[in-house]
């Protein structure tokens, strides 16, 4: 038999899989209905436990674990199907519409000069920017009604993702509703120190030391973590030490101090993704970004199975992160960004299908970047 023969044999044994698919989908769906209208739920660990050991008893030895694969990405595909019969079309989230061009008070980390600053102003040019020293501290004044809404860096182009902005999206409910990004050009300032040999200790937040951790090693500088860039000016400015901030040339400037060196971070191209984040679930008008968070459970292919759901959905995911989650044994939390819109119909089964499904499962808010 040459190949020509071996593929047509493929082809007929492929036609007979999808003639044999179709009419699992379509029973599925009959299964759906059933379970509506006994008030069932669509999953049924006992049953697809059942499925898989079968399956793996028949397979041919050598197939057993393909076999599971191709059997659970049939189950995992049948229920997302069921799913969609269950929650029906008009289910949907309620939220609000975004109105950037308001005068609202939004909670800022660090002070005037800062990244964080300029991010609240580019989204918000009438907002009220109000000050606060920790991160912690702006999100429980967006909660408690305090601030409308608060600025918060979540990514850097060089130094990665903010963990402590992570930490806090999995301990607090808030929502996205917007994004930006800030180009970011740090430079050296100081007050007392008139040269960088001079210089005895260097303050900013973590994130920007990471940013110029090339510069610093270069100079011998000693790096200490500060609450951010612009409250580390503070800290310069008011102090008679030979120390040193890394910040903007925009807070160095405002704040009197000298700036010793210019464009130190280590990449020219250095941005820092900022959310606005809010109490309620606020949409820009055109918001296609979704946001969600969620944990699975310690099982094989857990995750394979998770992203099934968004295949057979057809929505692309743009970003998946993970973070540990504290005082467990290496439990993780995932973080996924998706295109898509709370007001399209695929979106919302997907969401209510995770959630039902998931023992954590948060959404994070439909935005969009500005």
């Amino acid at each position: 038999m040459d190949l020509q023969e071996l593929r047509e044999q493929i082809n007929q044994t492929d036609r007979q899989i999808e003639e044999l698919f179709a009419r699992r989908m379509a029973l599925c769906l009959d299964v759906a209905q059933y379970k509506i209208e006994n008030n069932m739920e669509v999953f049924q660990a006992g049953r697809e436990k059942e499925i898989i050991e079968r399956v793996r008893n028949n397979a041919p030895k050598g197939l057993e674990n393909s076999a599971e694969v191709l059997f659970t990405t049939l189950m995992d595909i049948s229920k997302s199907k069921q799913y969609q019969r269950f929650f029906a079309a008009n289910r949907h989230i309620e939220h609000k519409t975004l109105d950037l061009s308001a005068s609202a008070e939004v909670a800022v980390p660090g002070t005037a000069g800062s990244y964080s600053e300029e991010a609240a102003r580019k989204l918000l040019p009438n907002g009220s920017p109000r000050f606060f020293a920790d991160f912690e501290d702006v999100i429980k004044s967006v909660l408690s009604g305090e601030c409308e809404l608060g600025i918060l860096p979540i990514q850097n182009s060089t130094a990665g993702s903010v963990s402590r902005t992570y930490e806090l999206m999995k301990k607090y409910e808030l929502n996205i509703c917007a994004t930006t990004k800030v180009k970011i050009d740090h430079c050296l300032a100081a007050g007392r120190a008139k040269s960088i040999e001079e210089v005895t200790q260097v303050f900013s937040h973590e994130q920007a030391l990471q940013q110029c951790s090339e510069f610093l090693k270069a100079h011998g500088l000693k790096g200490t973590e500060y609450f951010n860039t612009a409250l580390a000016a503070d800290k310069v400015k008011g102090s008679d030490e030979p120390i040193a901030a890394v910040c903007s040339r925009k807070c160095a400037k405002e704040k009197g101090l000298t700036i010793l060196a210019e464009n130190i971070a280590n990449a020219n191209d250095n941005f820092t993704r900022f959310i606005l984040i809010s109490k309620d679930t606020l949409c820009p008008e055109g918001a296609d970004i979704i946001s969600v968070s969620l944990t699975l459970p310690h099982q094989r292919s857990a995750l394979y199975r998770m992203l099934t759901k968004f295949s057979v959905a057809g929505l692309n995911l743009t970003m998946i992160e993970s973070k540990p989650i504290a005082n467990t044994d290496f439990d993780a939390v995932f973080y996924l960004d998706f295109e898509g819109s709370i007001l399209s119909h695929d979106v919302v089964r997907l969401l209510a299908e995770l959630e039902s499904e998931l023992s954590y499962f948060r959404f994070l808010g439909n935005y969009k970047e500005f």
